[in-house]
């Protein structure tokens, strides 16, 4: 029997793959408090294929999806912190309103193309405002490996890939060849 790759895994979970037109569109923002039936439809779908995800693959470093990943081309993401504790964060027509100038290099995964790890430089802190289903905005601040998870899925809103964000030069690392799976990411203290 052959083994599954891991981006045809993601796939047959449901994930819109690499080379999609989704993922690289800008994803429409819900109008709030107007469309929030249409925004928890979306929030749903999209916490339902995270529990599908999460049965076949461990996320020691966290864990997001964006709707565009699932075929809904709507600016919401869900992201579940690597810490057990700590519940899920849902991000509806979020965006980065501040960035620290202090950033780091981590290696990344992507759902819509599993088979690589990339390099990829982050901003150890952001500022993201975001649409609460009543309509009002809430600002939140986030740090480190939250922060790199967030901004993950803020740039699958807005149609861009981790590839995107590498430096010149720096190709994908394919899974088989990287070594830090079922570790969280490392941070001096």
């Amino acid at each position: 029997m052959t083994e599954v790759r891991p981006s045809e895994q993601m796939r047959n979970l449901g994930v819109v793959q690499h080379g999609a037109p989704i993922l690289t569109e800008p994803a429409r923002p819900f109008g709030l408090p107007a469309e929030r039936d249409a925004a928890e439809q979306a929030v749903d779908a999209l916490f339902a294929s995270m529990e599908r995800i999460a049965q076949v693959h461990p996320f020691a470093k966290g864990m997001g999806i964006a709707a565009p990943q699932i075929g809904i081309g709507r600016a919401a993401a869900v992201v579940q912190p690597a810490d057990e504790g700590a519940g899920a964060i849902v991000l509806l027509n979020p965006r980065i309103t501040a960035a620290s100038d202090e950033s780091d290099e981590q290696y990344e995964g992507c759902l819509s193309f599993f088979d690589v790890r990339g390099l990829v430089p982050r901003p150890l802190r952001i500022t993201v405002e975001t649409t609460t289903l009543d309509g009002p905005t809430a600002t939140t601040v986030y740090e480190r490996g939250l922060a790199r998870l967030i901004a993950h899925e803020i740039d699958h809103l807005d149609g861009h890939l981790y590839l995107d964000r590498m430096r010149p030069g720096v190709d994908p690392l394919p899974v088989e060849q990287y070594r830090q799976t079922g570790r969280s990411w490392a941070y001096d203290s």
